[in-house]
């Protein structure tokens, strides 16, 4: 995997080195930049002579902040060669969480190109006249202002598949919004708590990940590139499928109707019980000596020892149960 640094229009563009964890080794090539890492354990089919799936493709992506990235990201791990351009301040999620930043952009080559000016927009489409794909995340109105609009786009570069990021479906491409309304809209907030991962954005991460290798494919049978928007409050919409058709609704199978499927708190810490298969819950009755699988009856039993005690005990019996984990308040450590 490897980060560089690249000149262009006689600008010098900077790129960080990531800060790597304990077991990564470092090699640097004399004649250039150019800095690899092998992280262990980590499995890369080219490291052993495995052709990996994506890979001679190359991915150059204008996205930032969090869709993007782990698009971006995931693709890198398929094989392919990824080439990220950020705005001369960086990408913000680089500001708000390094670490993330880090491992997401890991193996990527990063350039920094002012779009709005006339050299970056020469560096940009120098990239993209041997890349693959184009990975966007900017509102059609402000790729048409940078003249990256897929038009243009596609006379340039009539091999390209360009996947383009948007918050909502058309005719709402330009609406605003970000993670948090997608899923409030669609009633997977319970206020005040604020929501503790980002469906959406990781959700039309993978989406568009799913969009580059359909654009790839129809590329092989028809010879040209193309384009294909992936809107983000459709990826919250998957995710809150669920609800809509009443599975996790309070009361519904998945939503607390199941006594084998639910939360249960015990001496200490709250148990997660998901012994939804028959096999599974039968088995979780006789376990436990009782006769009748009413919630009443596992509140009960389960108040007699602490969810971590109650977490051994299950795995030692192949049951579908843990103890919730929660997150320290400003801790980055494994959750405990």
């Amino acid at each position: 995997m490897r980060k560089r640094c690249r000149t262009y229009g006689g600008t010098q563009m900077a790129c960080g080195i990531p800060q790597m964890r304990a077991g990564c080794g470092f090699e640097r090539a004399e004649s250039e930049t150019v800095w690899f890492c092998r992280r262990n354990g980590a499995f890369n089919g080219s490291e052993i002579g495995m052709k990996t799936e994506l890979d001679n493709l190359r991915v150059v992506t204008l996205a930032l902040n969090v869709p993007g990235p782990v698009a971006a990201s995931r693709l890198a791990g398929m094989g392919a060669r990824v080439v990220k351009v950020e705005p001369p301040g960086g990408d913000p999620l680089g500001r708000y969480s390094a670490e993330w930043y880090k491992a997401l952009n890991a193996g990527q080559e990063i350039v920094l190109l002012n779009l709005k000016e006339a050299a970056g927009l020469k560096g940009c489409n120098e990239l993209l006249a041997s890349a693959d794909v184009l990975l966007t995340a900017q509102r059609p109105s402000a790729l048409h202002r940078l003249s990256l609009d897929w038009p243009r786009l596609h006379r340039d570069f009539p091999r390209l598949c360009h996947v383009a990021i948007v918050g909502h479906a058309r005719p709402n491409e330009e609406m605003a919004g970000h993670d948090l309304t997608y899923v409030a809209g669609l009633g997977l907030v319970c206020p005040p708590g604020m929501p503790l991962t980002l469906l959406a954005d990781l959700g039309g991460a993978e989406m568009a990940v799913s969009a580059a290798l359909r654009l790839l494919l129809v590329r092989e049978q028809t010879g040209e590139g193309a384009y294909m928007e992936v809107a983000l409050a459709e990826a919250a919409e998957q995710f809150a499928r669920p609800l809509m058709y009443g599975v996790t609704r309070p009361g519904g199978l998945l939503g607390g109707g199941f006594a084998g499927y639910g939360l249960y708190e015990t001496r200490a810490g709250y148990l997660a019980v998901s012994t939804l298969e028959g096999h599974f819950f039968s088995r979780l009755l006789k376990e436990l000596e009782l006769a009748a699988g009413t919630r009443q009856a596992l509140e009960q039993a389960f108040s007699t020892r602490t969810a971590a005690e109650w977490e051994v005990w299950a795995r030692e019996r192949d049951l579908p149960i843990c103890m919730v984990r929660t997150w320290p308040v400003g801790d980055c450590a494994e959750p405990g």
